[in-house]
């Protein structure tokens, strides 16, 4: 083999632009995933950060990295073109272009993402809900965009500048405050009777969802809260049951804490509230003329 001819065949094929962009392209997308398993290395050898904050902070390392890796792909295309990147950059004119198309936005969304990190207002898995309008879990936290997993299993993105307001399930505990209403005919005594043996049956059955403190005692078992209502709705006496839970079992406390309640005043006979319906018919002039 002539290696003379295979020199210039090689030089003559690593100097061409579109093999230059595709090796840089390569070298790139090798370095991101090599970063990305030595951060998923270190938190899986690590143990002093809780996993949900662990895997929120893997997030935003790992948005980062993308957000520098295409950066560093976009200046290294440019200088294979021999274009001044540094001039370009430099020049008053390009950057005036940048702030029109939105650097001012993208400069928002990364502070207020920052933010979303440093102030631990969610992590990756909570269930929260955005704005009093999305409700779902955390699936990612990165630079620029929260993802949230709706119920229905809709993957709704979110600006992080855009996020006003969140309420977060999962910061250590919830309280189920569940509601019933009674009809108006039912004895009020009665119903306290009946709800309080429902809640001895949730602090028997229910024991292992309430919140603890680190010594093992309940801080607040299932309680009758009271008579919330005289008249909820127009329809009948409304009666709460609250008790304070762990959030990682908010959900599954809630769904049980509803079906002894519901099994007990089946079994006490309580007449639920019903919406009704008054409908009045009214007699014409000329009707009652007629008869």
């Amino acid at each position: 083999m002539n290696w003379s001819k295979f020199e210039i065949y090689s030089q003559g094929f690593f100097d061409n632009t579109i093999t230059q962009i595709l090796i840089g392209a390569g070298f790139v997308f090798l370095i991101v995933i090599l970063f990305k398993r030595i951060i998923r290395s270190f938190f899986e050898k690590t143990s002093f950060i809780e996993e949900r904050k662990e895997q929120t902070i893997e997030s935003m390392l790992n948005s980062l990295i993308r957000y520098v890796a295409t950066f560093g792909l976009i200046v290294y295309v440019l200088s294979v073109f021999e274009v001044p990147v540094g001039k370009v950059l430099a020049g008053a004119g390009v950057i005036g272009i940048i702030l029109g198309f939105g650097a001012q936005s993208l400069i928002k969304d990364l502070l207020a993402g920052i933010f979303l990190l440093y102030e631990k207002q969610l992590h990756k898995g909570d269930w929260i809900k955005v704005n009093n309008s999305f409700q779902g879990i955390v699936e990612d936290v990165g630079l620029r965009f929260l993802k949230v997993r709706k119920w229905a299993g809709e993957l709704v993105t979110i600006s992080n500048g855009q996020v006003q307001t969140i309420e977060n399930f999962n910061i250590d505990k919830m309280r189920v405050i569940e509601s019933v209403t009674t009809s108006f005919y039912e004895d009020p005594k009665k119903v306290f009777q009946t709800l309080e043996e429902a809640v001895a049956r949730l602090n028997s059955e229910l024991d292992l969802f309430l919140k603890k403190d680190p010594l093992g005692k309940v801080i607040e078992q299932y309680q009758v809260y009271g008579m919330s209502s005289l008249n909820d709705q127009f329809q009948g006496y409304q009666y709460t049951v609250t008790g304070l839970c762990n959030d990682e079992i908010y959900w599954t406390a809630a769904k049980e804490t509803r079906r002894i309640i519901a099994e007990t005043l089946y079994k006490n006979n309580i007449q639920m509230a019903e919406q009704r319906v008054e409908v009045k018919q009214s007699i014409s002039r000329s009707s009652s003329n007629e008869i």
